[in-house]
């Protein structure tokens, strides 16, 4: 009996975690506010946001992770998503 709870509960939240990942093709739009408001409702902190060489490139929070995700300025749709691996300088 337990494992069919189980399995109901993960039936309903996994598809909901999928949809909160921010993926390439997704489209934020192409005003700050916008794809502020975009990754916000899927439950990111944005923590910067510049315009470089023709892409809008977001640095945001999710789950203690953070994130770079680069927009095109053009059409809004995300390029590319990269998570922010900090433990990049490990002691030996």
């Amino acid at each position: 009996m337990n494992f069919g709870k189980i399995t109901l509960l993960a039936t309903l939240i996994v598809p909901g975690l999928a949809l909160a990942q921010v993926a390439p093709g997704d489209s934020l739009g192409t005003s700050e506010a916008d794809i502020r408001a975009k990754l916000e409702a899927r439950g990111y902190a944005v923590t910067e946001f510049e315009i470089e060489d023709g892409e809008i490139e977001v640095e945001a929070t999710m789950n203690g992770k953070a994130y770079e995700i680069e927009v095109s300025s053009k059409d809004g749709n995300v390029l590319e998503v990269e998570l922010d691996d900090e433990d990049d300088s490990k002691d030996s």
